[in-house]
């Protein structure tokens, strides 16, 4: 049983973490939503409440059935995509936004462009899930099966979801994508002009390379 401690400090990380998603232009008012594993819980934000005003009393946690253990606030109407991500991958963290060059990517294009190496990062070439109303379980359906082996995907005329085994992992996901869309988008925009675009066995040579990027040990 997870205990309160643990729902109050991954309440703080993901409250921060939304903050950061509206600081940085990802999503505008009480648009996109955010959540984290807690043990066995799922720590969420409300609907319709702007993070500014969020406390540290306010925590809003539900169990892998959708069911509301703490808080008194409601949980996001986008729920049943977040819960969907977490019975289906191995998230630990949840990010979804209205990021701007992405919304607009996601009106043009089933999949993104290989516009850049970093859709390595994602899993490979980024894909649209067709559109379905907000909060529906069609929508979460949707999302699964854009996400096959992938850490993120575009949601049609909607946004994106990433997720990672941290906050930090998914935030940095959905930015990465975000950047990719404007580059495909500005790239494109250009009259009498078509953006070179990666192979996919350029892209696989990057995913080899990525195994070993960063930091040992």
């Amino acid at each position: 049983m997870t205990d309160r401690t643990t729902v109050e400090r991954t309440w703080a990380d993901v409250v921060a973490t939304a903050r950061r998603t509206v600081a940085d232009g990802l999503v505008v008012g009480t648009s996109g939503n955010v959540s984290a594993r807690a043990g066995d819980l799922i720590v969420v934000t409300p609907s319709g409440v702007p993070y500014d005003r969020l406390g540290v009393d306010d925590a809003v946690a539900v169990d892998l059935d959708g069911r509301q253990v703490a808080g008194e606030l409601i949980p996001t109407s986008e729920l049943p995509m977040h819960l969907a991500v977490y019975r289906e991958t191995p998230a630990a963290a949840v990010v979804h936004t209205h990021a701007e060059h992405a919304t607009a990517v996601s009106t043009l294009v089933p999949e993104l462009p290989l516009i850049h190496y970093m859709a390595a990062a994602l899993g490979g070439p980024v894909r649209v899930a067709p559109y379905a109303l907000y909060g529906t379980e069609e929508l979460a359906e949707s999302v699964l099966r854009a996400l096959h082996g992938r850490t993120g995907c575009l949601l049609q005329n909607h946004g994106t979801l990433t997720y990672g085994a941290t906050l930090d992992q998914a935030y940095d996901r959905t930015a990465q994508l975000d950047w990719m869309c404007r580059v495909w988008l500005t790239a494109a925009a250009l009259p009498g002009r078509t953006p070179s675009l990666l192979t996919p066995d350029q892209l696989h040579q990057v995913t080899e390379k990525l195994r070993g990027y960063g930091q040992r040990g």
